[in-house]
């Protein structure tokens, strides 16, 4: 009886021991970490008052921007999309069908587009819409609202490549883009439009030849109706994320956001998808006795 005794008075003071060694072994490991890590951080309370956006805006040269394009030239949606599977991105990037082209050319495919994402938000206005008056006073006032309000600051940021992407009011029935202000961003180089709200005069758009992606017509004027938030900041369109400088790829399957960090690898894999389909589609259109278009080219 003893002898039991003191084998468990033996085994108790051993758990007893072990349980003191992991404490002093996490006590060692918490004391180990950074001091700075340890400390309370306080937040700059004043300089969250006054707004802080936590996702940095990354900038690339003109000559970054061209290689990228250059990559995705000619890349469908679908090709993209398997770009994106490959780089287990899978069903991120792809915006809401309902963002869809205003227009189509299924001979030349000029509705397709693959650009540099500039990034537009524009939210609606809580201020109260002009009342009636004469028309030069009303001129005036739609005048001011656009030069101090409701301006389009971001044409400057225009450059060769540029897709320009909006998050509009959706509700607000605005044509924010229309035919005039589009053909002023293509002379300055933008490829494309997309916006998960509206646009307007979309039958001159469609004979313009500028690709535009949109959720449906609107008819207003900016005036009354939104104001500019920000230009080249992270924004959400289609119901997904879209960073200043994500490459955009558009046609009549939709739209597709690829994150500038991944679209090397997104790239290369469907431009290898893109042969391989065309390739085979070449000979099926030889046995269908098809006349070979821009697609299989």
């Amino acid at each position: 009886m003893e002898t039991r005794k003191a084998k468990t008075t033996v085994i108790v003071s051993l758990g007893v021991l072990a349980g003191l060694l992991w404490f002093s072994l996490l006590a060692i490991a918490v004391d180990s970490e950074p001091s700075g890590a340890r400390q309370d951080v306080k937040p700059d309370v004043e300089g969250l008052r006054a707004g802080k956006n936590f996702l940095p805006t990354k900038v690339y040269s003109v000559e970054d921007d061209q290689a990228i394009l250059k990559l995705f030239e000619d890349l469908r949606v679908a090709d993209v999309s398997d770009g994106m599977d490959k780089a287990g991105l899978h069903n991120i990037g792809l915006m809401s069908p309902q963002i869809r082209p205003a227009w189509k050319d299924t001979e030349h495919f000029t509705h397709r587009f693959v650009g540099i994402a500039l990034t537009v938000r524009y939210v609606p206005t809580n201020r109260p819409p002009a009342a009636r008056m004469e028309a030069a006073e009303f001129n005036h006032w739609v005048g001011q609202w656009y030069k101090t309000i409701s301006s389009a600051p971001f044409v400057e940021l225009i450059r060769e490549g540029t897709a320009l992407v909006f998050d509009d009011a959706p509700n607000a029935d605005v044509g924010s883009i229309g035919s005039n202000n589009i053909m002023g961003w293509r002379v300055r180089g933008c490829v494309g439009v997309v916006t998960n709200a509206t646009a307007r005069d979309t039958d001159e758009i469609a004979a313009e030849k500028i690709p535009l992606y949109f959720r449906q017509p609107g008819r207003g004027i900016k005036p009354g109706r939104n104001e500019i938030e920000s230009v080249n900041r992270p924004i959400v369109c289609g119901g997904v994320l879209v960073e200043p400088g994500d490459v955009i790829v558009a046609d009549g399957d939709g739209a597709i956001v690829v994150p500038r960090a991944r679209a090397k690898e997104v790239g290369e894999y469907a431009r290898a998808t893109l042969e391989k389909d065309k390739a085979g589609r070449r000979k099926l259109y030889e046995k269908l006795g098809l006349k070979p278009d821009n697609s299989v080219k």
